[in-house]
C-alpha cells in the first residue's frame, strides 16, 4: 500500500523549531549563559541530599497497597506482642534480633564437644557485651527479650546446659526434641542434619543462635551495632566459621551503599567525555568539534544537577535506585548532542550560522522531540507501579530528561552556533586565531596539519563526509538492500526471536534480600549458610480467623477443622508441626470432662485454659467474653528459592479462600516482601503496555506516515520480548528493579526506531531501497555513536560490588544492544520490504520526462549527481527545460540548446 503522509503536526512543530533554531543562532551567548546561571541555583539544592535520603526497604522495594500490609495490620490490633511472654513466632514483624550461624571448618559434626565448646565460647562473648545508653552500662540481660522473667536461650545450649560435654550423653531427636517438659522445634536450630530412623540426629553441618531484643529500639540498636563490632573479629575463628546478622543488615547495607554509584559516574563522565571528543574529533583545524563534544557532555551533566536540586527542592526522596539516574541521563543527551551535530553538519558551510542553526533544528530538533516525548511520557507512565522505589526513579528520571532537552536546544544549541561563527570565521579549534584555508605553497605539510583548516566539500558546500558515514552510505545501505542480504537478516531475526520467547519462559520473578548487599559484606555469607543449611524449614504461618466465629458449634468447629486439614495438605506444609489452640482446648476439654460444645461453657472455661497456657492466650483476642479473632500456624518446609516462594503464598491464599465457613488470613512478616509476586508480572505488563500505546500514538502524530509509526512500535514490542527474554537466560530476575529499566527500554527503543523511521519518510527520494541508505547515511552513524556512549555510560556499573548496579547494567547493554540491532538492521530491512516506492513521484517524474518538462531545481555552481539524484541543473541551464534519456547506467541531461551533461546514475527509476 501507499504510504500516507500525517504532518498536520510534524510541519508546523518543523517550522516553530527552525524558528527557535534562528533566535538560538541569533543570540547565543544569552542563552549559554542564562543555562549556567539556572543551573548554578538549582544545583544549590544538592545542600539537601542528606536530608532526602530514604532507603527504608519496606516502604521502598514492597507494593504500597500490598495485601500483607493490612493483614499485618489486622495481627497487630487483634495479637499484640506481649512483652513478658516473648514468642518469635507470633511477632507481627520482624522486631529486634541478632543471629549468628557457625559452621565447622573441616565440614566435620557442628555437634562434636571440641565444635560447641567454640560456640560456646561465641555464645558467652555475646552475652558479655555492654552497651552505654543515656549514662547507663546496659547488658544483653538488661536488653533481652523475655519470657517468664529469663532471657529466651536458645534451644541447642539449653539441651546441653551450657556444658559441651553432655552432647556426648544427650541423644537429640530432629526436629521436635522434648526437654524439660516442653517439645523444642530444632528445625531453624540446627541444619544440615542427618539422622537415624528414630529422627535421632548422629551429625549436624550448622547451628544457628538467635539474640532477641526488647522492642525499645534506641537501646536495641546501640547494642546491636556494638554486636556487629565484636562479631566482625570472629569471623576470622581458627576452628569454626562464624557468619552473623542482625535485624538492622538489610537497612544498613543498603544505605551504606546508596552513593556507592558517585564514584562510578566520575568514572562514567570521563568515559563520555572521551568518547565523545573522538567521535568528533576532525583532522580539519577549523571544522574539529571537540569543544563541541565536551560542552554536550556538560550539557547532560548539568540536567543532572538542575533536575535532581529541584527534587531535593521540592522534598523529593532519594533512593537507591535514583543513583541510575545519572547513568541514563548521560546517553541519552550524547545521543542527542550527535544527532543535532550530525545535521549541522549537513548544513552549507558558507551560509550565515543563523540559518545554519535554523535548518539544523529543522531536522534535528523534531526528532529528538520525538525521542524526548516518548522517553518522558514512559516514565511518567512508571508513576502509576506500586512500589515507591520504581516511581521516584521515574519522578527524577523523568525530570532530568526534560532537563535534559532544554539543556540541548539551548545551553548546547547555543555552544552549537558559537563554535559556528569560529568556523565562519576559519579560527583555529584551539588557539581561536584566523588560518587560512589552503595550504601556502611554500609551507610544508607539517604546518598544513596543524595550521590550515576549513575545507569542505565543494560540490554540495557542507561539511565533508566522515569515513563511518560514508561506510554507510557506500558499503553498509546497498549491502543491507541486496535481496540475499534481507533473506539473512530474517534468519537471523527469527532464530532472535526464538531464543527470546524461550528466556521469557525461563524468567524468575522477585528481589532476594541478599542482592541488596554488597559483594564483600558480612551479610552474604549469612545468607548463603542459611539457604545451604536451613532452608528445610520455611516461614512457620499464622492461619486467621478473622472474624467472631461459633467455636463451641461442634459443626462449625469440624467444618472449621477440615479447612485447617486443607493446609496441611498442602505439598510444602508439614503436618507435624500444626499449632493449634482449639485442639488444645478440645484435648483440655476431655481431660476434664467438658461439654465445650455448650457456648456458656466454651467461654467460661477458656478464660482458664489460656491462663494455664499463656503462649495460646496470645492467639486468641477473648474480650467482652467473645472470640473477635483467633490464629493458628502452620510449618512450611522446602521453600529453597523465589518460584517455590510464589508457589507457597498462592496456594495459601488460594486455600484460604476456598474455606467457606469463615473468612481467613494467612500471614507471615516474610509476606511483606512475598507481596511483589502478585503485582510484578502484571504491574509490568500494564506499564509496557500502556506506554506502548502511547508510543504509539506519538509516533502516529509525529512521524509523518501511519505505517512507519507502526512499525515503530513492532521495534518496540520486539526488544521488550528480547530484553526479557536475554535478561532470563543471563540469571536477572524480573523485580522492581529490572520492572524500571524495562519502562526505560522503550524509551530507548523508540529513540532508536524513530530516528531511522523519521529519516526514511522524510527522504524525497522515490525508490525505498535509496530512502533508507540515504536514512542510514544521515542517520546510522549518530545512532552507533549513542547507543555506544549510552554503553559507555553504564559498563563501569558492571564493576560495582552492589548487584542493583549490575542489573542495571545488564540489562541497559541488552536495551542498546538489541535496540542498535533493530535500528539499524533489522528495522532498515522490515521498511524496505513492507513500504512501496512513491508511486506518484515515480509518475509524475516519468509524466514530466514524456512532455518534455522538468521542474526548476536550483543548485549552485555546476550540475553535479548528489545523493544518487539524477536531476540537476545549475547555473547555465536554471531557466532551460531539460529532458533526460538512458543509455544503459549513464543519464544524459540535455537543454533546449542541446547542451548536455553527461553523469554517472544508479537510480533504478531513471526513465
Amino acid at each position: 500500500m501507499g504510504c500516507q503522509r500525517t504532518d498536520c503536526i510534524e510541519k508546523p512543530l518543523s517550522n516553530l523549531f527552525e524558528k527557535f533554531g534562528r533566535i538560538v543562532g541569533t543570540y547565543p551567548v544569552w542563552f549559554f549563559v542564562i543555562t549556567l546561571i539556572v543551573s548554578g541555583i538549582l544545583g544549590g539544592g544538592f545542600y539537601f541530599l542528606k536530608d532526602r535520603e530514604d532507603n527504608d526497604i519496606e516502604r521502598q522495594f514492597t507494593p504500597r497497597s500490598g495485601p500483607s500490609k493490612i493483614a499485618r495490620a489486622f495481627v497487630k490490633e487483634n495479637f499484640p506482642n506481649d512483652d513478658t511472654e516473648f514468642s518469635s513466632q507470633r511477632l507481627y514483624e520482624e522486631g529486634n534480633y541478632a543471629s549468628i550461624i557457625m559452621v565447622s571448618n573441616d565440614k566435620s559434626n557442628i555437634l562434636s564437644t571440641e565444635n560447641l565448646k567454640n560456640i560456646i565460647k561465641v555464645n558467652n562473648k555475646v552475652i558479655d557485651i555492654s552497651v552505654d545508653v543515656d549514662q547507663r552500662e546496659l547488658r544483653f540481660s538488661h536488653l533481652c527479650a523475655k519470657t517468664n522473667g529469663h532471657c529466651v536461650s536458645n534451644e541447642i545450649l539449653d539441651i546441653i546446659d551450657f556444658n559441651a560435654s553432655r552432647i556426648e550423653q544427650t541423644n537429640i531427636t530432629f526436629p521436635l526434641y522434648t526437654h524439660k517438659s516442653r517439645q523444642l522445634f530444632l528445625g531453624s536450630a540446627i541444619g544440615g542434619v542427618q539422622a537415624n530412623v528414630k529422627s535421632e540426629v548422629k551429625s549436624a553441618k550448622a547451628v544457628k543462635l538467635f539474640y532477641f531484643l526488647e522492642s525499645h529500639t534506641t537501646r536495641a540498636e546501640a547494642w546491636l551495632k556494638e554486636f556487629q563490632r565484636i562479631l566482625s573479629d570472629e569471623r576470622d575463628n581458627e576452628n569454626i566459621k562464624v557468619s552473623y546478622y542482625t535485624s538492622q543488615s538489610k537497612q544498613e547495607e543498603i544505605e551504606k551503599h546508596t552513593t556507592d554509584g558517585i564514584p562510578l559516574f566520575s568514572t562514567t563522565y570521563a568515559l563520555a567525555i572521551a568518547f565523545s571528543v573522538i567521535s568528533c574529533l576532525r583532522l580539519d583545524n577549523v571544522r574539529n568539534k571537540v569543544w563541541v563534544a565536551a560542552i554536550g557532555v556538560l550539557s547532560a551533566g548539568l540536567a543532572v544537577l538542575s533536575s535532581f536540586g529541584l527534587m531535593f527542592y521540592i522534598g523529593m526522596p532519594f533512593v537507591i535506585t535514583v543513583v541510575n539516574c545519572p547513568f541514563l541521563i548521560l546517553g541519552i543527551g550524547v545521543d542527542d548532542m550527535f544527532i543535532m551535530v550530525s545535521n549541522w553538519q549537513q548544513t552549507n558551510v558558507k551560509d550565515p550560522v543563523e540559518k545554519r542553526m535554523a535548518h539544523t533544528y529543522k531536522e534535528a530538533a523534531m526528532s529528538i522531540t520525538i525521542t524526548t516525548l516518548t522517553d518522558v511520557l514512559g516514565f511518567y507512565i512508571g508513576l502509576m507501579s506500586d512500589f515507591p522505589s520504581v516511581q521516584y526513579f521515574c519522578l527524577y528520571t523523568s525530570t532530568a530528561i526534560i532537563f535534559c532537552y532544554i539543556y540541548n536546544i539551548t545551553f548546547f544549541g547555543a555552544f552549537l552556533a558559537l563554535n559556528g561563527r569560529r568556523e565562519r570565521s576559519n579560527r583555529h579549534w584551539l588557539t581561536c586565531m584566523k588560518i587560512p584555508s589552503e595550504n601556502p605553497k611554500e609551507c610544508s605539510n607539517g604546518y598544513s596539519m596543524c595550521c590550515v583548516g576549513g575545507n569542505y566539500d565543494k560540490a554540495t558546500g557542507t561539511e565533508k563526509e566522515q569515513p563511518i558515514n560514508h561506510f554507510f552510505k557506500k558499503y553498509y545501505g546497498p549491502f543491507l538492500t541486496k535481496p540475499w542480504t534481507k533473506v539473512i537478516v530474517i534468519f537471523i531475526y527469527a532464530g532472535y526471536l526464538a531464543a527470546s520467547i524461550y528466556g521469557c519462559f525461563q524468567i524468575q520473578q522477585g528481589i532476594d534480600l541478599r542482592d541488596l548487599a554488597a559483594d564483600d559484606s558480612y551479610v552474604i555469607p549469612y545468607y548463603d549458610n542459611d539457604r545451604q543449611y536451613f532452608s528445610s524449614y520455611g516461614p512457620n504461618v499464622m492461619v486467621i480467623v478473622s472474624e467472631k466465629f461459633p467455636y463451641w458449634d461442634k459443626n462449625k468447629r469440624s467444618e472449621l477443622l477440615s479447612c485447617m486439614e486443607d493446609f496441611k495438605k498442602l505439598q510444602f506444609i508439614t503436618d507435624d508441626l500444626y499449632t493449634s489452640w482449639l485442639d488444645y482446648y478440645e484435648g483440655y476439654a476431655r481431660s476434664t470432662h467438658l461439654n465445650i460444645d455448650d457456648e456458656i461453657v466454651f467461654s467460661a472455661n477458656l478464660f482458664l485454659f489460656l491462663n494455664l497456657y499463656p503462649d495460646f492466650k496470645q492467639d486468641v483476642n477473648f474480650t467482652s467474653n467473645a472470640i473477635h479473632a483467633s490464629r493458628f500456624f502452620i510449618q512450611t518446609v522446602n521453600i529453597v528459592n523465589a518460584s517455590m516462594e510464589i508457589e507457597m503464598v498462592n496456594s495459601l491464599k488460594e486455600t484460604a479462600e476456598s474455606c467457606s465457613v469463615v473468612p481467613l488470613i494467612v500471614y507471615h512478616p516474610a509476606f511483606i516482601y512475598y507481596d511483589q509476586y502478585a503485582v510484578i508480572v502484571s504491574g509490568t505488563l500494564q506499564n509496557i503496555g500502556v506506554t506502548t500505546a502511547v508510543m504509539l500514538i506519538i509516533a502516529l502524530l509525529l512521524i509523518p506516515n501511519p505505517l512507519c509509526s507502526l512499525w515503530v512500535t513492532f521495534s518496540i514490542v520486539s526488544v521488550i520480548v528480547g530484553v526479557t527474554g536475554f535478561m532470563a537466560l543471563w540469571d536477572v530476575n524480573l523485580d522492581s528493579i529490572s520492572m524500571i529499566i524495562l519502562v526505560v527500554c522503550i524509551g530507548f527503543t523508540v529513540d532508536f526506531s524513530a530516528h531511522i523511521s523519521y529519516a526514511f519518510v522524510s527522504c524525497k527520494k522515490s525508490s525505498v531501497n535509496e530512502r533508507i541508505v540515504d536514512a542510514l547515511f544521515t542517520l546510522g552513524y549518530p545512532i552507533v555513536q549513542g547507543a555506544s556512549s549510552t554503553i559507555l555510560g553504564v559498563v563501569v556499573l558492571a564493576a560495582s560490588k552492589n548487584h542493583i548496579f549490575r542489573t542495571f547494567f545488564k540489562i541497559m547493554f541488552l536495551v542498546m544492544l538489541f535496540g542498535l540491532i533493530h535500528g539499524i538492521t533489522f528495522l532498515p530491512v522490515f521498511l524496505t520490504l513492507f513500504t512501496r516506492n512513491s508511486e506518484k513521484q515515480k509518475s509524475d517524474l516519468k509524466k514530466d520526462f514524456k512532455s518534455g518538462v522538468m521542474p526548476q531545481m536550483k543548485l549552485d555552481k555546476k550540475c553535479v549527481a548528489c545523493d544518487n539524484k539524477v536531476f540537476v541543473t545549475d547555473n547555465v541551464c536554471n531557466d532551460k527545460h531539460t529532458i533526460c534519456t538512458q543509455k544503459t547506467h549513464i543519464c544524459v541531461i540535455q537543454n533546449k540548446n542541446n547542451l548536455s551533461h553527461t553523469i554517472w546514475a544508479t537510480d533504478p527509476d531513471c526513465p
